[in-house]
């Protein structure tokens, strides 16, 4: 009976959850070959990963912007009659970026595609923030002492570590941007305020969701001119981005162990001597796929510690 009411209390009980809010935009303009812009044009964005559509009209001035864009690899296309259809694919969108896609459209049938090879801008000219982007392959990849993710904005110019990053005990998220106290820092999950207000001054962790490494597929240190979007700092903002599922059932494992039998004997114990007891795992996994295919999707993290640890004394007594 009591685990009845208790499941009933969790279904009955108000709680605020937030959503998922991206911060990437998708924006170019569309023109013919004579440079001249064409309105009122379909473009259409779609994920190549969830496949995923979406799409508008070209303004008076042949512009278009989509907001609220996942990270991810995309295609755009521009189709209106009396046109072909122009076609790019195979860009990557990253978290917070505004991803400029110019295409041109040629006289022609609707039934025919051009394919513009050169319209995704390799340089990101809407946008005069000074930020870096660390991808997957480095959160992944990088030696973390620790595993926290945003220990890698050290990776950046102008960011050095706190004297709190090291403090008994360490705080995540301790580095300081431009001469800043750490407490300046702004961390955004997926968009939305990941800040702890009330513990970061207490030695504690200055994010409210911490997430593991292996669950962040790329985050975006803005350390200059940041836009007005993120506000409340004069440190850096910090801008994560989950792992999502896609159509396809994607996954990896991991684990990182230590173990006395790959360790030497104490510097203070007699050679030949008994190692000291030490059997660390810490292991983990992300599985994602589709809910329902283009439309629903779902992802699972775990992360996982057990450590065994013993103590060896030694002293030294008198023979006769």
């Amino acid at each position: 009976m009591r685990k009845i009411l208790s499941l009933l209390v969790c279904f009955v009980a108000p709680y605020v959850v937030y959503a998922q809010f991206e911060t990437s935009t998708v924006l170019g303009t569309v023109k013919d070959r004579t440079d001249a812009i064409v309105t009122d044009s379909k473009v259409t964005l779609t994920n190549l990963e969830t496949n995923i559509v979406v799409s508008k009209e070209t303004d008076d001035n042949g512009n278009y912007e989509f907001g609220n864009v996942k990270p991810g690899r995309y295609k755009v296309s521009a189709e209106k009659t009396g046109f072909s259809n122009a076609l790019a694919e195979g860009f990557t969108v990253n978290v917070g970026a505004r991803q400029r896609v110019d295409l041109t459209m040629a006289v022609g049938q609707v039934v025919e595609t051009v394919n513009v090879t050169s319209a995704v801008s390799l340089v990101e000219s809407d946008s005069s923030q000074r930020n870096q982007v660390i991808e997957e392959k480095k959160i992944v990849e990088l030696p973390l002492n620790g595993r926290n993710y945003s220990d890698l904005a050290l990776l950046s110019a102008g960011v050095r570590r706190s004297a709190y990053a090291v403090a008994n005990p360490p705080r995540e998220g301790a580095f300081n941007v431009n001469g800043q106290r750490s407490t300046f820092n702004n961390f955004l999950l997926d968009g939305v305020d990941n800040n702890s207000y009330g513990t970061s001054n207490q030695g504690f962790s200055n994010q409210v969701v911490n997430l593991p490494p292996d669950a962040i597929q790329e985050f975006r240190i803005v350390t200059n001119n940041m836009s007005a979007e993120y506000g409340r700092t004069s440190g850096a903002a910090i801008n994560a981005a989950m792992k999502s599922g896609t159509n396809e059932i994607h996954g990896t494992l991991w684990e990182f162990f230590r173990n006395d039998k790959l360790n030497a004997v104490g510097f203070f114990s007699p050679p030949g001597g008994q190692k000291q007891l030490l059997k660390r795992n810490q292991f983990g996994g992300v599985l994602g796929g589709p809910l329902v295919k283009d439309r629903a999707f779902w992802i699972v993290d775990y992360e996982g510690f057990r450590e065994r640890v013993g103590t060896i004394s030694t002293a030294n007594l008198p023979s006769v």
